[in-house]
């Protein structure tokens, strides 16, 4: 009753940055290949990957670039030039951005070729979890963006 009265005045509102909180959990998974055929999952520290990987527990700490990954998967590849950024510098083998990532399925050499697949992950439930040791199921939803290469081109 008192909002309906004061919200005219506009000195009322629900801003925050979680205001309103997604219902579903949209996760960008990069592969890396050293010949566009064999692809390995390129795995983050606190975000979910690996379907039997458990949860990481992170508070008060939030990753930086785990938490741009979360908000990248809730637009389209366009809107998040620094995720295609990421991307090549991955492809660079980049010691700093490298270093942000759990692990190094290339530690030779950097891959040839990276792509992204965005996923819809939701939490398994008890029985699955106690039989398997699946925290996760997930579902493709489509490529993110383009895959990039740094192989040289074959005439």
């Amino acid at each position: 009753m008192v909002l309906t009265w004061v919200s005219p005045f506009n000195s009322v509102n629900g801003y925050g940055l979680f205001r309103v909180m997604t219902t579903a959990r949209p996760e960008i998974v990069i592969e890396v290949s050293d010949n566009g055929t064999a692809w390995k999952e390129q795995e983050f520290r606190w975000k979910p990957g690996a379907v039997a990987r458990r949860p990481r527990f992170v508070e008060p700490h939030m990753p930086r670039l785990d938490w741009q990954m979360w908000f990248a998967a809730l637009g389209r590849c366009e809107d998040a030039p620094w995720f295609q950024a990421f991307l090549e510098r991955l492809a660079q083998g980049s010691p700093p951005v490298v270093a942000l990532l759990a692990r190094n399925p290339f530690p030779d050499a950097p891959p040839l070729y990276l792509r992204s697949t965005l996923y819809d992950y939701h939490f398994t439930d008890v029985k699955t979890l106690r039989a398997g040791g699946t925290w996760w199921r997930r579902t493709e939803m489509g490529p993110f963006c383009p895959t990039v290469t740094s192989a040289p081109e074959v005439p």
